[in-house]
């Protein structure tokens, strides 16, 4: 809205405008939807329009009803800026800014925070994986705590797939959940689940074995995959290797001293 043709009421309008935004943020935790999709976003100014579209386009046509909750993680180019004017733009937009970039792990957990909605899914802002596809993730979303996909034909550069090969054999022969590809930036979690995951900085990594680790049941559905148009991958050797295992050392030390018990009765 241009608030320029009353400047006088510029401040007021502004403050006002806050407060509607916030307000509407809020209706993501009532009953009238069902899937907030968090899309933790750095830097990635040239991939918003087309994916605020594509996430538009999958809400209207969408028999589940959903809003969509971008998580920016302290980006320093203009995509701050662009959020804002989308979620003015968008109704079913909210947003939330993160003071310092601290990572996916974190910016996946602010983003839970927010959500109310019985189901939260999660899609990368590089648009390598289609909202469109949380119809197939959200299909057998009722029998489980966490569906994931499995990127399907994969459009990585050869060192990127040989990488994500390595760190998935390695964290595969530790944790033993039998999930292809944990990686992948297409999932739909029960809130109330990943809501008890304990988390640290890695731990998306992890999140189908954390999710074994509390009990629950964890599905897989193949998911088409893209090559990333605009931006840049924010991976390299060290956080697709070296990161994950040093990730896999505290996982391993969590899972020897998680705490888990039933009650059988009360009185």
């Amino acid at each position: 809205m241009n608030f320029n043709i009353f400047p006088d009421l510029c401040p007021f309008l502004l403050n006002l405008q806050k407060i509607l935004r916030f307000t509407l943020m809020d209706s993501t935790k009532n009953s009238a939807y069902l899937l907030t999709i968090i899309v933790p976003l750095y830097n990635e100014e040239g991939n918003l329009r087309r994916l605020a579209r594509e996430l538009s386009d999958y809400i209207n046509q969408s028999s589940y009803k959903a809003n969509v909750l971008f998580v920016n993680d302290g980006s320093n180019d203009n995509s701050a800026k662009m959020i804002e004017n989308l979620c003015i733009e968008f109704q079913s937009f909210n947003y939330i800014h993160l003071k310092n970039n601290s990572g996916l792990s974190t910016a996946l957990k602010a983003g839970i925070d927010q959500v109310g909605t019985k189901y939260s899914g999660y899609i990368d802002a590089d648009l390598q994986t289609s909202p469109f596809d949380f119809d197939l993730l959200m299909s057998l979303a009722d029998g489980a705590e966490l569906v994931t996909g499995i990127r399907d034909k994969r459009k990585d550069n050869y060192l990127k797939l040989i990488s994500s090969k390595i760190a998935n054999a390695i964290r595969q022969a530790v944790t033993h959940d039998g999930i292809s590809d944990t990686g992948c930036p297409l999932k739909v979690f029960k809130t109330e689940t990943v809501k008890q995951i304990p988390f640290f900085n890695g731990m998306h990594r992890f999140l189908p074995a954390l999710v074994k680790l509390q009990g629950g049941i964890v599905k897989q559905v193949p998911v088409r995959h893209f090559e990333r148009i605009a931006g840049i991958s924010k991976y390299h050797l060290f956080n697709r290797l070296l990161g994950p295992a040093i990730d896999l050392i505290a996982f391993t030390w969590m899972r020897k001293r998680y705490i888990r018990y039933e009650i059988s009765g009360r009185g």
